[in-house]
């Protein structure tokens, strides 16, 4: 039996969609979050968290909508379902393994690597890359920070770390998104997406994501007012550099996954079976996308 939702006093089902304080994310739900466009019969709520506290939360069933991390998806699989709009990829770019000047990649290896949380896609890179080494959980935003004061030798940033790190002399030892584009002749990096919960049933389900489809391409078309919205969540970051970060991760690819999306979820996720981090029994071949266009 579907879940019956809350109502507001307007009769509309209220829904509460989780995702992270971070421009492309209130790039991608400005829309939604402002009423841009009408949603009959629906009442959005939008609660912000880091991706790992979502990631977690998804576990627990709590919200009806979710950004999460690829990574995660499998342990929620029986409860969510994967939306084919909202992804953040990695064209040729993505987490990044940085550290102060002069350290080495074995220097770096050979001593503990913060890193953003165990359940976040940029973890699952790294595995991949590094392999079994010292990781320790640090706040994303706190990354940097902690290795510029000595904590850390190297640690893995992502969000508009990527970009930022340069004001701080950083080096970079490995983009992760180029080294999954190599890996895999040219496939984007996938690092989070988009999921609804499948106790809605199927036309919430439907509705929901058309929606968030809806509220992707809204921003895209009428990007000046959604950058000045998302530049809120950058933890001070200029407009130009708001820019850059959203363009990056908010594109045709979070519209549609396209086919080449969807085929780099898969492979990722049969990685991450190989090394112990996703549950061998997961059917990736059988992974549905809601909403994929009829061809």
């Amino acid at each position: 039996m579907d879940t019956i939702l809350p109502q507001d006093d307007n009769g509309n089902l209220i829904v509460r969609i989780g995702h992270s304080p971070d421009p492309d994310d209130a790039f991608m739900f400005h829309a939604m979050t402002t009423n841009a466009f009408a949603t009959p019969g629906y009442n959005f709520v939008h609660e912000l968290q880091d991706i790992e506290t979502l990631n977690h939360r998804a576990m627990k069933k709590e919200l009806e909508v979710s950004a999460v991390s690829i990574h995660a998806f499998p342990d929620i699989a029986d409860d969510y379902a994967l939306m084919n709009c909202g992804a953040s990829m990695g064209e040729g770019y993505g987490p990044m393994i940085v550290s102060k000047a002069g350290v080495s990649m074995a220097e770096a290896k050979a001593n503990p690597i913060a890193v953003p949380g165990f359940k976040t896609s940029a973890y699952m890179g790294i595995r991949l890359c590094w392999g079994d080494l010292q990781y320790e959980v640090v706040p994303f935003d706190e990354i940097i920070p902690r290795i510029l004061d000595g904590t850390y030798k190297s640690g893995l940033i992502i969000h508009e770390g990527q970009l930022t790190y340069t004001q701080h002399n950083l080096d970079v030892l490995v983009n992760l998104g180029v080294w999954w584009n190599e890996k895999t002749g040219g496939l984007p990096m996938p690092l989070g997406g988009n999921v609804v919960r499948r106790d809605l049933g199927e036309k919430v389900m439907n509705d929901v994501t058309m929606y968030t489809k809806m509220s992707i391409e809204h921003s895209i078309k009428n990007p000046d007012v959604a950058l000045e919205f998302a530049k809120k969540w950058g933890r001070g970051i200029d407009d130009e550099t708001n820019r850059e970060f959203v363009t990056m991760y908010v594109n045709d690819r979070t519209i549609d996954y396209e086919s080449e999306g969807r085929e780099s979820i898969r492979l990722f996720l049969k990685e991450g079976q190989k090394i112990g981090l996703i549950d061998p029994d997961f059917d990736v071949d059988g992974l549905q996308f809601i909403g994929v266009p009829e061809s």
